[in-house]
């Protein structure tokens, strides 16, 4: 038996929405406590480790949203999910990315990881709506 694309769509949002709790509650908080000393190697570190989950995770939530974009109904639920699921997406790819890759060059920087918290905030607030209104859209369904 084939999934449907709203359950599709649900389940590469919890999906997302999982990762980016995990980012926020464990991820950061951890990249904070790094002293001044360790801070390359370990920011180097988590940049290798979590862009292979940041591609799948956001491949998968990418295709999701396609599928069941294409799929129709276009219902305000569905369209919520994936305005989510965008917003997410563009506060990684213009925000959280950018970060990233100057804290990468430059070092650490108050500004630069202040600039990071907020965009995650973004991402955790995308990913929440993103799957509240796909569980919404996939219980009417």
């Amino acid at each position: 038996m084939a999934l449907p694309a709203p359950d599709a769509l649900l389940a590469a949002a919890c999906l997302h929405l999982g990762f980016q709790l995990t980012v926020t509650a464990v991820v950061y908080p951890a990249l904070t406590e790094v002293s001044e000393a360790d801070w390359a190697r370990a920011h180097s570190a988590h940049g290798r480790r979590v862009t292979p989950v940041v591609a799948l995770v956001y491949g998968l939530l990418a295709a999701a949203c396609l599928w069941a974009l294409a799929a129709g109904p276009h219902d305000p639920l569905l369209l919520l999910s994936t305005a989510g699921a965008g917003c997410a997406a563009l506060a990684t790819a213009l925000v959280a990315g950018p970060a990233h890759g100057r804290l990468g060059r430059e070092g650490r920087s108050p500004g630069l990881e202040r600039r990071l918290r907020r965009a995650d905030g973004v991402r955790l607030d995308g990913a929440f709506v993103c799957a509240a209104a796909a569980l919404a859209y996939a219980l009417t369904g």
